[in-house]
């Protein structure tokens, strides 16, 4: 299970209060159910990590408060609750539910910091699946740019850049299986994914150099020399660009090997698998 990052428990602390200094504010509870003692127990059990009854108490208040500021701050700490114990199907669904709900409450910003944590918490196996990858580059990205400025994006910075670099990875290890069995169309597609999407991964030289390779062999040699001199200026000092220099040789022969994802499956496994661990 991925290690919980401390500013989402952080952001709890804002959503605790519920004090009496509210009571003016709101009604009077004429049911029952008292809304301020089921809030009181939620975050009672909520701090004992007792998740499944603070969010039985959570959703209650919620139900019970005819204020509708509390009501949405007992929505959202349904929410974490839910978080809390790995329902993140059903943490989803309750802010997806509270955005469409109280869409000008003051904690919005939490709600959808909360959602990209949990897509960006369900990357396991990218090898098998990349659609959790793409969906929390998706959340990531949204939070990023509606609140740049928020102390909350720059840890999702970092997650963005991590997520990047695997999908990154990902193309570059299929382009080289379509190299390795001289798929060149297929091959250059998914490498100019890598340049056009992913620019700032670790994977950029290494797929500049496979372009110049490619275009070269196919006789493109103003394509290969485009790539080498946009390799060249960005990264002279790279080892990818001493590569490309060298391809432009007469007797240059690019290197076709039938067995590439039996020899390469262990390295790329291992890479991927260095990555996820910088991720926990």
């Amino acid at each position: 299970m991925f290690l919980r990052t401390l500013k989402v428990f952080s952001l709890i602390l804002l959503l605790y209060s519920c004090s009496n200094s509210n009571e003016n504010l709101i009604y009077k509870p004429t049911e029952n159910l008292d809304p301020f003692k089921l809030y009181e127990d939620g975050l009672i059990a909520f701090k004992k990590n007792d998740y499944f009854f603070a969010d039985k108490k959570f959703s209650e208040a919620e139900l019970n408060f005819k204020d509708v500021e509390l009501a949405a701050k007992s929505a959202i700490m349904s929410s974490y609750s839910l978080y809390g114990i790995n329902y993140y199907d059903e943490a989803l669904e309750n802010l997806e539910r509270y955005l469409k709900v109280y869409p000008a409450d003051k904690n919005v910003i939490y709600a959808h910091y909360l959602t990209a944590i949990i897509y960006y918490e369900q990357i396991s196996d990218e090898k098998k699946d990349l659609q959790p990858l793409i969906k929390a580059n998706k959340k990531i990205n949204f939070f990023i740019e509606k609140y740049p400025r928020s102390e909350y994006a720059i840890d999702l910075k970092f997650k963005k850049d991590l997520i990047e670099n695997q999908l990154a990875a990902k193309e570059l290890y299929v382009a080289k299986y379509y190299i390795s069995t001289q798929k060149w169309v297929p091959a250059i597609n998914r490498l100019r994914i890598i340049v056009d999407k992913y620019d700032k991964t670790i994977f950029i030289e290494e797929a500049l150099h496979r372009l110049v390779e490619i275009h070269y062999y196919l006789g493109l040699e103003n394509e290969a020399t485009k790539y080498a001199k946009i390799l060249g200026y960005n990264y002279n000092s790279s080892e990818w660009f001493k590569q490309s220099y060298k391809v432009f040789n007469k007797d240059f022969k690019l290197n076709v090997d039938d067995n590439y994802e039996k020899k390469n499956k262990k390295s790329e496994k291992s890479l991927l698998k260095k990555i996820i661990e910088i991720i926990n």
